[in-house]
């Protein structure tokens, strides 16, 4: 039987459509997560800045329903900051928090250096050089953002490498944490790593040396420490999707 010309035939919604939605797919909450951690890694969102859930919401595509729990693991992780009645808002550490938290780090980074000595995997090794090549790649480049990310990042990787799983946990939190803290206390276009110490660090390791590898991550902790300026000002307000768009 011949179809009625001039009258197409209309498309059927396929299961899992939303026409309420955008055409391309939404940020998972893990990618919602990273983004925001990135973010802070890099020195886009700094302390203070308040997360609207409505404006995140938007941003990544997302039901306030995800956005809120993301926030909540941020929260957890002292990342964040939740108000009643207020919202949530990226932690601002303060001059105790600052201190408790490098006091905290020696030990833990001296445990993470044991561990992936014990190890004497040259896998390790090799995943850290590339990984400060990396840090060398974005100084030539002056990519600042990449730099201030990956000098953080260096530390997290190593706690991951040593194989304890509660060290990578604390290290991550303590890594975001510490880049707020630079954020707060510290120009937040310098890096506060010297340019070799991850390699000396490195180095120490592949020799299988841990009292000078534990020496040099005790000195590269002093001197992160050393370069905080606990009187600067705190940063004007930013644009929050302009910070998240990467």
């Amino acid at each position: 039987m011949r179809k009625k010309a001039g009258k197409q035939d209309e498309p059927v919604a396929q299961a899992g459509d939303d026409p309420t939605q955008p055409a391309d797919a939404t940020s998972s909450d893990q990618e919602i997560y990273e983004r925001i951690v990135t973010a802070i890694m890099e020195h886009r969102l700094p302390p203070g800045t308040k997360l609207g859930e409505d404006k995140l919401a938007k941003i990544f595509g997302a039901s306030r329903a995800r956005v809120r729990q993301v926030l909540a693991r941020l929260a957890l992780e002292r990342i964040v900051v939740l108000h009643p009645n207020r919202g949530a808002f990226i932690a601002e550490p303060t001059v105790e928090e600052a201190r408790e938290v490098f006091e905290v780090r020696q030990p833990l980074e001296a445990l993470v250096v044991r561990r992936v000595i014990d190890k004497a995997d040259p896998r390790i090794i090799a995943r850290l050089r590339e990984h400060v090549q990396a840090e060398e790649d974005a100084r030539a480049a002056r990519d600042r953002r990449a730099i201030i990310r990956l000098s953080g990042e260096y530390h997290v990787l190593l706690a991951e490498l040593s194989g304890s799983t509660l060290a990578a946990r604390l290290m991550h939190e303590l890594a975001s944490l510490t880049c707020l803290i630079i954020f707060l206390y510290d120009a937040p276009s310098v890096p506060a790593c010297r340019d070799q110490e991850h390699a000396e660090i490195t180095q120490a390791l592949a020799d299988g040396n841990e009292a000078e590898a534990i020496r040099l991550m005790a000195e590269h902790l002093e001197h992160v420490e050393a370069c905080l300026d606990l009187k600067r000002a705190r940063p004007e307000e930013l644009d929050l999707e302009a910070a998240l768009a990467g």
